[in-house]
């Protein structure tokens, strides 16, 4: 890979941590993709706003970078693309969405806060690994789940259901790559068809697999970015 390669900077999905994307991250590297992850603060209940001053306070300061936000962090990842930080050289959003995954819900939104935040794991992991789901990939997202405080996964549930960025995304002028699952439980094809509605230039790779598919495909999905990475710099 080209020295200039510009570096992924991975938003991560509701739970907010970065140790589900570990596997992914390695990937990325073996590649000569240079990666990190950003992780949100396990006990503080921040809203998009607040974790997009959180992010842009942690981007690149001097280099080259492309973002990827991964399901929860869809929304602020385009966010932030729309209002073009600088270095952001591309956009890679994965398993997401630009406004409310689960329109229905929306209405109820604001009772989610009442809600037990320990949905039984049978449940997640139809939802959110499918066939894919082994005993080591559902105690890690046990373990995950359970360092998180359950006021915080209440108010990113209660964001996620809210929120609606489609307006911006004929702002993002950088390149853009759709990671899409083909057997995602959690998200309707709707959510996918809004994203190249308003970003009719963005390429779209399909790779078999659930919602978590950084998790479960991380082999493909790197090779997917690394692809596109490349193409930015030839």
């Amino acid at each position: 890979m080209a020295d200039d390669m510009a570096e992924v900077v991975i938003l991560p999905g509701l739970d907010g941590t970065t140790t589900l994307l570990g596997q992914f991250c390695l990937h990325l590297r073996k590649l000569g993709i240079p990666v990190r992850a950003i992780a949100y603060p396990t006990d503080q209940a921040l809203g998009y706003e607040e974790l997009e001053s959180f992010v842009r306070s942690r981007l690149p300061l001097d280099q080259s970078f492309v973002l990827l936000g991964e399901s929860f962090s869809g929304p602020l990842a385009i966010q932030i693309a729309a209002r073009a930080p600088a270095g952001l050289a591309g956009l890679i959003l994965s398993t997401t969405f630009a406004r409310s995954p689960v329109p229905l819900l929306r209405p109820l939104a604001a009772l989610v806060r009442f809600a037990p935040f320990r949905p039984p794991m049978a449940v997640l992991s139809w939802l959110l690994l499918g066939r894919w789901a082994t005993p080591e990939r559902v105690s890690s997202v046990q373990d995950v789940l359970r360092a998180v405080s359950p006021a915080v996964l209440r108010v990113r549930a209660v964001a996620a259901l809210r929120v609606d960025v489609a307006s911006l995304l004929p702002a993002v002028s950088v390149p853009v790559l759709c990671l899409q699952a083909t057997h995602d439980r959690l998200l309707a094809g709707s959510a996918h068809r809004v994203l190249v509605e308003g970003l009719p230039h963005a390429r779209t790779v399909e790779i078999p697999g659930p919602h978590f598919l950084l998790q479960t495909a991380s082999e493909r999905c790197a090779q997917a970015v690394a692809a596109f990475c490349a193409g930015l710099v030839s």
